[in-house]
């Protein structure tokens, strides 16, 4: 993880602000550097921060090539070019290949800058992982950036009235509300010789290139199929795809989990790898296959974020007649509090380390506008109330209970790589709208739910989510997210994923039967694999919105709409 960032300027340079600067320190605190480079009378500032997850040692940025003076800020984890996993520090892998990049083919009709263009787009197609990058390409005078594309990592631009750009990983300061997301549509060109008097520099957008391959990683067509019969199969634990739901979140996880180094000049940690955890089915089926991947000296957190809410508990005085605390009473940290002691008796012999983030009302104002800060250009009370969720978690500072007693000490987890479940709704069929698309349309209605989902996905949440919790020095990873489990996801037909239509009644019922349990319909292969491993409580948990679970929306007003603007 780390934080990027560029900015031109006529002849002059123009410096990063102390506010965004100290944005992007906080993303990577391990090492920060600029180089500022003169090209074509424009006056090119690049900034990158280094949080240090890749490699036996740290790699500085922004990288330069000594002989082209050619530079890279890179922001993300190149799991893999191609098909080859790529071993040691990404950052120099990308780099070295971004140097060598040229046409393979003898395109006649472009010339060579256009050739140059087709060869860097068609590069990071190849390219499995999140990541946002700044390129400069010294030879051509051409400066590049984009997201990939699921848009896993934060990338901010915006043009000034006089043509300067500015592009970066958090925007700071009075001007922001020019600021938007870079699509994760294509990777897009700055030529430093095309500069116009009125409009100034100008961008190019050069599109994905549409191979197959890129095609299936990324639609939902492959679904739109109707079923097989009439009697849609039922799901159960003899389903062959619970197996290949088990295989390939153990490569996606495996990826993302094991041999995390420890900071720079730090000798061990038995902490490396904490779980954004509230209990449910999502987290907690990760959790349970990195026990059987990490060795069982390394210590695991469990970060569980409770919110101390004005409305709920005004509406809940009268039933709080013992004065109960008000993050107890919040559903995730009851589910997981409850998953945590399953996990205990599933897998003993490691340490769990439950973390409770109690965020009183008093700490949530107080932060208030860094969140709303940190999210921009998202601006909805959706997303503040997610977002807020998230940035206690990552923080990572509650209190964790003694093994030997009910005391209660304050504890802050040195993990600097976090697990999210997100994804899972969104390929599983996971939220009530999915059901309602089915009893409404059947598995067309569901399909293009889902679609609709999944291609918002880095709109909505991706990008607001890295800002809000690599403000901490931390890093997220989605297994759900890994390409190759896409793939895999989704070929799989809709009814192997979820049983709507397959059970009767809306509710699921106790099984005698372990070898088919009647577990609610949405996600159902998830809560299946579940069931196999031993986390059966989590495989009868309902979703819970984090913002919900969490208690993190709605603090003053009941009525608010998720989709109201901010003042």
């Amino acid at each position: 993880m780390c934080g990027i960032f560029f900015s031109s300027g006529r002849e002059s340079d123009h410096p990063v602000s102390d506010n965004t600067l100290e944005y992007l320190c906080r993303r990577g605190p391990d090492q920060i550097d600029r180089v500022v480079v003169n090209d074509q009378n424009v006056c090119c500032s690049f900034f990158s921060s280094v949080l240090a997850l890749r490699g036996d040692s740290l790699v500085a940025q922004p990288l330069q090539d000594p002989q082209t003076d050619s530079i890279l800020c890179w922001n993300g984890e190149a799991w893999k070019i191609d098909d080859t996993l790529i071993a040691g520090n990404d950052a120099q892998k990308i780099f070295d290949n971004l140097l060598r990049a040229g046409p393979k083919n003898p395109y006649q009709a472009l010339d060579e800058r256009e050739r140059l263009d087709d060869a860097i787009v068609r590069f990071f197609s190849r390219v499995s992982g999140p990541f946002a990058f700044i390129f400069y390409n010294a030879r051509q005078g051409s400066v590049y950036y984009g997201r990939d594309r699921l848009g896993r990592r934060s990338l901010l631009r915006t043009k000034a009235h006089n043509g300067n750009i500015v592009i970066s990983s958090v925007c700071i300061g009075p001007s922001t509300k020019n600021w938007a997301e870079v699509e994760a549509d294509g990777v897009y060109v700055i030529h430093l010789a095309n500069i116009s008097e009125n409009t100034g520099l100008v961008e190019k957008r050069i599109a994905w290139p549409e191979t197959k391959d890129l095609h299936e990683s990324l639609s939902f067509r492959s679904c739109n199929r109707p079923p097989p019969c009439l009697e849609i199969p039922r799901l159960s634990l003899a389903t062959p795809a619970v197996d290949e739901l088990l295989m390939n979140l153990r490569r996606a996880l495996a990826i993302r989990a094991v041999g995390i180094p420890g900071p720079p000049a730090q000798t061990s940690t038995p902490t490396k790898v904490a779980i954004l955890f509230s209990g449910g089915l999502d987290c907690t089926l990760l959790t349970r296959i990195i026990h059987d991947l990490l060795p069982q000296d390394q210590d695991i957190d469990l970060l569980n974020v409770a919110f101390e809410n004005p409305r709920v508990l005004k509406a809940t005085a009268a039933r709080n007649s013992a004065r109960v605390p008000p993050y107890s009473l919040c559903p995730d940290r009851v589910t997981g509090l409850s998953t945590y002691a399953e996990l205990q008796q599933v897998c003993p012999g490691r340490t769990w380390r439950f973390v409770s983030i109690d965020v009183s009302y008093m700490e949530t104002v107080s932060h208030r506008s860094q969140v709303t800060t940190l999210i921009h250009p998202h601006n909805t009370e959706m997303d503040l109330s997610i977002a807020r969720a998230l940035y206690f978690a990552a923080r990572g500072v509650g209190t964790i209970r003694s093994e030997s007693s009910d005391d209660s000490r304050l504890y802050s987890s040195p993990a600097r790589v976090l697990i999210s479940g997100l994804g899972a709704d969104e390929l599983f069929g996971g939220y009530t709208r999915h059901a309602t698309a089915f009893s409404r349309m059947g598995f067309q209605g569901l399909s293009d739910e889902l679609e609709l989902d999944y291609g918002r996905l880095g709109k909505r949440n991706l990008g607001r989510d890295d800002r809000v919790i690599s403000h901490w020095g931390r890093e997220v990873r989605y297994p759900y997210l890994d390409e190759d489990f896409l793939r895999w996801a989704l070929r799989l037909p809709l009814w192997e994923k979820c049983g709507f239509g397959q059970c009767p009644g809306s509710m699921p019922v106790p099984s005698k039967n372990t070898d088919d349990p009647l577990l609610e319909p949405s996600k159902k292969l998830l809560r299946l694999l579940s069931w196999k491993l031993g986390m059966k409580s989590a495989a009868t948990e309902k979703k819970r919105a984090i913002q919900f679970g969490a208690r993190s929306a709605k603090m003053e007003v009941g009525r608010t709409k998720g989709t109201q603007v901010l003042p």
